[in-house]
């Protein structure tokens, strides 16, 4: 089993008879379940299992669709967010870190010690981290899984290697708790960019992650050898490499489990994915509603939402609509982001747009977003509040 059959309960009624608190993070449901079912389509017609990092939203509703989608399990990135994962009753959980800290390798010890049906993956990328685990590990009936984490040049973690992979599977034949269980890679740390150059190292990495399988596969020690990378820019190139992966079948009755680790698919946005994204038809789920402040210069306009509203790591927001205080379209309006403050942005160029106007403004990369709002008002087609979400990130 690998998620809860659980009813989504992290939700609350929206206050029908109050005005919403501006600013307001909105979310379309239509959007989010017309993506949630697009890619996990997009996944199953190319023969791949999707495993969403959920660090995206940890939104216990959007998780919940994303595993009755057909989801492989979840990903997570810190052992905080896996244990969030656990109590939604997740039970095939991929942390796609590095666990080095003692009390975090013995809470996982405790996991698999009270859920024997938990699989738990962890990256390693070194023989000292590996030590590390197995120490704790040591006797545990539900190993821990681990995969040897294959980084890029200039990259984050990760061997850069394949000789050094090779030498971390050897390590895991002696270490009682660990079970070496496959390979994952990352190809989305090169910029969120589709030119010749970028596609180019975002293929060698991939071919450097295969090679390393390759490498490493006469030591895997279970059932389904797990081959997994992530990124939601280059899910595309991922499937090109995986074509080359071994045929283990004859060794154990089963051939690798791709899976992929992509997670801003899920609401998209109107910024880095929406330009780079291989996936056809996805749609745009979030939008912050913010009123305007102040109109102090010919063009330029001072929005009520900043820096702790708005994500700004990936290109600033865009002015998607904009309606007066009675509600009334404002067509003709548009404006540029131009400066992010604290509690303020800043248009320039702007043009039909007035002070006590509410903007609709559509964010660049969903990862930094969900993190910064308590509540998620969730809407229909039409933008009527439906429900209220709460991200769970503690």
């Amino acid at each position: 089993m690998t998620h809860s059959d659980i009813a989504d309960d992290d939700t609350t009624a929206p206050d029908g008879d109050a005005a919403p608190s501006l600013p307001e993070l909105r979310l379309s449901l239509p959007a989010v379940e017309h993506n949630i079912e697009l890619m996990a389509a997009w996944c199953r017609d190319r023969g791949v299992e999707l495993c969403p990092h959920i660090k995206t939203t940890m939104t216990r509703p959007i998780v919940e669709r994303q595993l009755r989608a057909g989801a492989w399990g979840v990903t997570v990135a810190t052992v905080r967010q896996a244990s969030v994962a656990l109590g939604w009753g997740m039970r095939r959980i991929l942390i796609a870190n590095e666990v080095i800290h003692r009390p975090d390798l013995e809470a996982m010890r405790s996991w698999l010690d009270a859920h024997r049906s938990l699989e738990l993956y962890l990256l390693v990328d070194s023989l000292a981290g590996l030590s590390l685990a197995a120490t704790v590990m040591r006797g545990a009936a539900n190993p821990l899984r681990v995969l040897i984490d294959v980084g890029a040049p200039d990259g984050r973690s990760g061997v850069r290697e394949v000789s050094a992979a090779l030498a971390l599977a050897r390590a895991c034949e002696d270490k009682p708790g660990i079970v070496l269980a496959g390979v994952a890679g990352y190809e989305g740390v090169r910029p969120n960019r589709r030119d010749a150059d970028i596609l180019a190292q975002v293929d060698a990495h991939c071919r450097t992650v295969v090679e390393a399988f390759h490498a490493v596969s006469p030591r895997i020690r279970i059932e389904r050898p797990v081959f997994s990378m992530g990124g939601s820019a280059f899910p595309d190139r991922v499937i090109d490499a995986i074509a080359d992966l071994p045929d283990l079948s004859g060794r154990t009755g089963n051939p690798p489990v791709p899976v992929l680790r992509s997670g801003c698919y899920v609401t998209h946005d109107h910024g880095t994915y929406a330009e780079v994204s291989p996936v056809p038809g996805l749609r745009a789920a979030l939008t912050v509603r913010a009123v305007v402040l102040s109109a102090p210069e010919p063009g330029l306009i001072v929005v009520g939402a900043g820096k702790r509203e708005l994500p700004y790591d990936a290109g600033l927001p865009v002015v998607v609509s904009a309606r007066d205080a009675q509600g009334t379209p404002r067509r003709a309006a548009k404006a540029t982001s131009a400066r992010i403050y604290d509690h303020h942005l800043v248009l320039t160029e702007a043009e039909g747009l007035d002070v006590g106007d509410v903007v609709d403004l559509g964010i660049s990369h969903p990862c930094s977003a969900f993190d910064r709002w308590p509540d998620i008002t969730v809407i229909d087609d039409d933008g009527r509040a439906r429900t209220v979400w709460h991200p769970q990130f503690r």
